[in-house]
């Protein structure tokens, strides 16, 4: 059957192929080069006339086609090093009436230039399929081992040591303690080393989920129970995390209505979608914590009674970070790694005097707040040292205490010394410290930090999601 080819003049093919963009060599099966269009020789930095007729590895740098027309393996995408510079290249067995006679091989991009052309025309795309590959990951992912949580203070290594003891147990778990100080963490850990680290690990910030929309995230809905309402309707949470887990930050904020719905999966092991006629059965063991003092709201009326108890079925108490007694250059230097890896550095240390500062600090934010300081002291310094110049203002004008409860002479910082930063810069130091300093105060309570702040409790979150404040 005719396809049309035989009344294209071969001149015309030639030339269809140019503008197709593509760079085509064809070589028979010993490597020899049959066909080579003049794009790709113009790019290679000789003629058709030359090429043709000759070995294809001694035409094109670091060529493979001698390779697929032996093997007949084709080779999609491959990065080939040519000229100083980075193709991409598809190789394909040519095969004729079932028989291997050679290879073709096409340049999709003869240079980076033309990849970042082509790449900032889906990078749309591409940050669409991101955002909700690395959602689906967090929701079915632990990231967090035992061996992860650096410390070696009595204080930090008997909880650890409990926290091992229990991962084990289908048991709810009670997580305390201040903001900053690794609940999550360790919520992590038992989970991977529970029976059910194979299944989904969700983690729930309860505050941060508006009160009109928690249960329906917490608990899915049914098709139409709302305007809005997705077709087919939504899996909830707690459908998500079935024979794993369920991590519920800052439990404390949880309204009391949606506290009644909590306490009845609790005891009944099933939920109810908003909007559903029908409870669904699900297992999921479930670890909640807070900085907040539940005993102090069960009394006030705040925090239900009857799900204080179902939930502190095992209570871990994790010390905040100015009581682990020499753990802290322990933590930083564990920071500094992960710090490098983050800012492409390498050799960064601390300095005696750095050391002797942050003992001597109260780290009201804890961990999160220690981390802060060393990003933005990494961020400010020359060298590979990390001296007290480089530290926060407030770090180097406090008033500090030895361990021993005793004053500490305060340090004098000549300014004129002090790394020099853009006004933009310096005032994003200073709006980070300051959300830091105010959640500190309202023990991590983002309301109550948002008034202390004077701004709307949104613009908070959108604030602390800039700075990467958790």
């Amino acid at each position: 059957m005719k396809r049309g080819l035989e009344k294209i003049p071969h001149h015309w093919i030639e030339e269809i192929i140019n503008l197709a963009g593509e760079r085509i060599v064809v070589v028979d099966r010993e490597g020899i080069i049959l066909y080579i269009n003049s794009a790709y020789c113009e790019f290679l930095g000789t003629t058709v006339e030359n090429a043709i007729g000759k070995p294809v590895q001694d035409v094109i740098e670091n060529s493979r086609m001698h390779i697929v027309a032996k093997t007949g393996q084709k080779e999609l995408a491959s990065i080939q090093p040519i000229n100083g510079s980075e193709m991409i290249a598809n190789r394909y067995p040519l095969i004729i009436d079932g028989d291997l006679v050679g290879a073709v091989g096409t340049v999709m991009f003869r240079n980076p230039e033309d990849w970042l052309v082509y790449k900032n025309k889906i990078q749309h795309l591409v940050e669409e399929v991101n955002y909700y590959k690395t959602k689906a990951e967090k929701h079915s992912k632990s990231k967090y081992h035992f061996s992860d949580l650096i410390g070696n203070s009595p204080s930090f290594s008997a909880v650890k040591k409990l926290a091992e003891r229990i991962s084990g147990s289908q048991s709810a778990v009670l997580i305390l303690g201040e903001s900053g100080t690794g609940k999550e963490l360790f919520a992590s850990a038992i989970h991977n080393n529970s029976m059910r680290a194979d299944f989904p690990f969700v983690p729930i910030n309860c505050a941060s989920i508006p009160e009109h929309l928690l249960e329906s995230e917490l608990f899915g809905y049914d098709e139409g129970a709302f305007t809005g309402a997705k077709k087919g309707g939504k899996k909830g949470h707690f459908q998500l995390a079935n024979h794993g887990t369920i991590f519920l930050d800052e439990i404390g904020d949880m309204p009391l209505a949606a506290q009644s719905k909590l306490l009845r999966v609790l005891q009944e092991r099933e939920i109810l979608p908003v909007g559903g006629q029908k409870s669904i059965a699900v297992d999921v063991r479930i670890i909640a914590a807070t900085h907040r003092n539940l005993e102090k709201m069960v009394e006030e009326g705040t925090f239900r009674q009857d799900l204080y108890y179902r939930l502190n079925v095992i209570k871990i108490e994790i010390p905040p970070l100015r009581e682990r007694y020499g753990d802290i250059e322990l933590i930083a230097n564990n920071l500094l790694e992960k710090l490098e890896r983050k800012f492409y550095r390498k050799g960064i240390k601390l300095s005696a005097e750095v050391v002797e500062r942050f003992n001597q600090h109260k780290w009201q934010g804890n961990i999160r707040e220690l981390e802060n300081v060393l990003e933005r002291s990494i961020n400010v310094i020359d060298g590979n040292t990390i001296e007290v110049a480089h530290l926060p203002l407030y770090l180097r004008d406090q008033d500090t205490v030895n361990i021993h409860g005793k004053p500490v002479e305060k340090e004098l910082v000549n300014v004129a010394e002090t790394p020099v930063q853009s006004l933009k810069e310096t005032l994003a130091v200073v709006e980070k410290q300051a959300i830091l300093h105010a959640l500190s105060v309202s023990n991590g309570n983002k309301q109550e930090a948002a008034k202390l702040l004077e701004i709307g409790k949104t613009k908070l979150y959108e604030k602390c999601k800039l700075y990467d404040i958790h």
